[in-house]
């Protein structure tokens, strides 16, 4: 007479049962779910991060003298953003009129913020030094200056790459001039052309809403 109740007791076996690896597969989605949650949260304050880079005042350039700064001490003021040359046709008329409008509007508010930039007919051709020393000397000049840099093509500062972005402006000679608000977005920008006279009524209203704001706080 053969038994069959082994074989019946081993079918049965819970180890192997339907609800026995539904059991398990649910504390594997557990961790699964824990970790896809992680990654989330990471993600999400990855863009958040790189959403708060995306303004003028987040990054960092090099001074005149070679020191890194951080663009963020200009927050909460209106940056003109220049890019400037010693040998141009433009030098002339641009340096005393920018120099001018810093000295009418005057640190506080408000700041020229110049970049050489030999790009543009090779007409920045001298030492930092030099450069500082020739807008100091010849214009007195007193707005914050910058290491010379690229401020177009592949290998053109990061700044003003995003300058660029914004506007859809890309410099195509000495003296574009790009208008930063308190809060480092971009206004607008205007070409070599465009004197600091034409554009200075921009300027001076957001210097004038500054000024407001900080009534009203009082």
């Amino acid at each position: 007479m053969q038994h069959y109740a082994p074989l019946a007791c081993s079918m049965l076996d819970p180890e192997g049962s339907v609800e026995h690896r539904a059991s398990s597969s649910r504390v594997f989605l557990i961790p699964l779910a824990m970790l896809l949650a992680v990654a989330a949260l990471l993600f999400l304050a990855f863009a958040a991060s790189q959403q708060k880079e995306n303004d003028f005042y987040t990054f960092k350039v090099v001074n005149i003298r070679g020191k890194l700064v951080s663009l963020e001490k200009y927050r909460g003021s209106v940056s003109l953003v220049v890019n400037v040359a010693s040998e141009c046709g433009f030098t002339d008329s641009h340096y005393k009129a920018l120099q001018q409008l810093q000295r009418d509007l005057g640190s506080h508010h408000f700041n020229v913020l110049a970049f050489p930039c030999n790009q543009f007919g090779q007409q920045e051709p001298d030492s930092n030094k030099e450069i500082e020393s020739f807008a100091r000397k010849t214009y007195g000049a007193s707005f914050p200056m910058f290491s010379k840099i690229a401020v177009t093509g592949s290998g053109a500062n990061a700044a003003f790459k995003y300058l660029i972005e914004s506007t859809g402006e890309e410099p195509t000679w000495n003296f574009w001039k790009y208008l930063v608000a308190p809060n480092g977005k971009v206004v607008k920008a205007w070409d070599s052309t465009v004197t600091i006279e034409e554009i200075k009524p921009y300027i001076t209203e957001l210097v004038r809403k500054i000024i407001l704001k900080q009534k009203d706080e009082l």
